[in-house]
């Protein structure tokens, strides 16, 4: 049953916006009687009927409603610096959200290489991995910020910086504390500064490394994102 978005739910009746309502009625061709299932991003699943098939304003009847729908008992926030190439950046937006993340923040570093990024795309892509994965739960997508504000202001349980840099480090799945909530930094494709990892330290960052092979920015924030995951489960 195909899934749509829709931010608010009130009552039994819903109306669905106009992209999602040219989905359902000129991509998809469904028509009155027709049953979909709807998301709210806050939890909310409902399965409801079509009843009046208009392409901007598709009307629609909840004839089931869940609340916290898969709520997950731990919360997982990657801050990540934008790649140079956009499309990476998406593509892992794209995967952690369908292996399960609860907030995102792109932030720019000293070697980052991009430094604009937009957000209203990205939110797209993000809304269409959560229908994509059956969730329920929208990731909150923060706005590009500073690293120094990003790690000054941040309050997490478990709170982490990933990087390549020599010395010893243990890996992210012996420090992970189930039902917990963690904040991993993962770099821009020239890692972070020795300046910028003294400075998470100083802020009670513990350095991590995710392996012994040498990750790209977006692969890196896949694997951590499951690693957390796993550990979880």
């Amino acid at each position: 049953m195909q899934i749509f978005y829709m931010p608010v739910v009130l009552g039994n009746e819903i109306t669905l916006d106009e992209t999602e309502s040219k989905h359902v009625v000129k991509s998809m061709r469904l028509g009155k009687g027709d049953k979909v299932q709807v998301v709210d991003g806050k939890g909310g699943f409902y399965t409801a009927e079509i009843t009046e098939p208009l392409p901007k304003k598709c009307r629609l009847t909840v004839l089931e409603a869940q609340q916290e729908f898969n709520k997950r008992d731990f919360w997982l926030h990657i801050a990540i610096a934008p790649t140079k190439n956009i499309d990476r950046l998406e593509w892992f937006l794209e995967k952690a959200t369908e292996i399960g993340i609860d907030e995102i923040t792109p932030f720019l570093s000293e070697h980052s290489e991009r430094k604009t990024i937009k957000p209203e795309r990205l939110e797209k892509i993000v809304i269409s991995a959560m229908k994509q994965s059956v969730k329920a739960y929208l990731p909150k997508l923060n706005p590009l910020t500073s690293f120094n504000a990003l790690i000054q202001k941040e309050i997490a349980s478990q709170k982490f910086i990933a990087h390549c840099q020599q010395g010893e480090k243990p890996h992210l799945k012996e420090e992970i504390e189930r039902k917990n909530s963690t904040l991993i930094l993962i770099g821009p494709e020239g890692d972070f500064s020795p300046g910028e990892v003294e400075q998470a330290k100083a802020h009670n960052f513990k350095e991590i490394s995710l392996g012994n092979s040498r990750l790209r920015t977006e692969t890196a924030g896949v694997v951590a994102c499951h690693i957390v995951n796993l550990a979880n489960e």
